[in-house]
């Protein structure tokens, strides 16, 4: 057993790999860590590229893949590509739900035999106050694609950021009373702050967190290798390299035993701090 799956035994390192797919968008969320948008740099990660790394994630000892970017989903190849990804390990998708118009959901379609999950963001019950944070009807484009999904057989996990004073007790309620009705069960919805980081910093939205208090885990993007999915974020067009843990990124054993060393000594549990999963 590598050193890698015994620090993952022991709760030492968190069992994920995150990839940055991609960094551009359709939207330009108001707290996007990456300043994604349409017109930013696309700074793709290549397709053969993410399945090399989900190899040798699983060769490791890591038990499941998350992919992120920008929207992922602009990516034609992605389908394919998450199909050979998850021969290795589970995966989950994070989307804003909105690109799923009757050709990718087919594209889609053969991904529900496969142990892949996407996440949508949904950040509120009230289209005005999810679509200020989002962009115009992405509550109505993301409500009609929930369901689609879930009748394809292909599970879907919502995730809410926003700010703690946003969403109340009674939102919250709502929120899950209409996640509940479009099928995703309790266990699938996720609530996390806003991160201080990326266009959220520019706008004052968020909180600041230390990296102790960040999940450690292990994120590839084109730039290289970070601490976290929050490193490799972006801030007036430049990359945050203050969570960077090395440029290298092959192979996968370089970067996840440099972020072992970084962490070996922390308590257990810090890295749940801020209730991310």
């Amino acid at each position: 057993m590598s050193a890698i799956a015994e620090a993952i035994d022991a709760g030492t390192l968190p069992g994920r790999v995150w990839m940055y797919a991609d960094y551009h968008c359709n939207l330009a969320c108001t707290y996007c860590l990456t300043e994604s948008a349409p017109g930013v740099s696309k700074r793709l990660l290549d397709p053969d590229e993410m399945i090399r790394i989900a190899r040798e994630a699983a060769e490791l000892g890591y038990r499941d893949i998350g992919i992120t970017g920008g929207e992922p989903f602009l990516l034609r190849h992605l389908p394919e590509t998450l199909a050979a990804v998850s021969e290795y390990l589970p995966t989950l998708v994070l989307t804003n739900g909105t690109l799923f118009n009757e050709t990718r959901l087919a594209e889609l379609a053969p991904l529900a035999r496969l142990p892949v999950a996407l996440q949508i963001s949904l950040d509120s019950p009230d289209p005005d106050v999810n679509d200020e944070m989002r962009g115009p009807d992405n509550f109505a484009t993301v409500i009609d694609a929930i369901p689609r999904l879930r009748d394809l057989g292909i599970t879907v996990r919502i995730a809410t950021t926003g700010e703690p004073d946003r969403l109340d007790e009674d939102d919250h309620a709502r929120l899950c009373a209409l996640h509940r009705e479009l099928g995703v069960p309790d266990e699938d919805h996720i609530v996390r702050p806003i991160v201080r980081r990326g266009r959220a910093a520019d706008v004052g939205l968020g909180q600041d967190f230390a990296p102790e208090q960040i999940p450690a885990e292990l994120c590839i993007s084109v730039d290289g290798a970070f601490w976290s999915p929050f490193g490799p974020t972006v801030r007036g067009g430049e990359l945050d390299t203050d969570l960077l843990i090395s440029r290298t990124t092959a192979p996968l054993s370089r970067p996840a035993n440099l972020l072992l060393r970084l962490i070996q000594g922390r308590l257990p549990g810090d890295a749940a701090a801020i209730g991310i999963r």
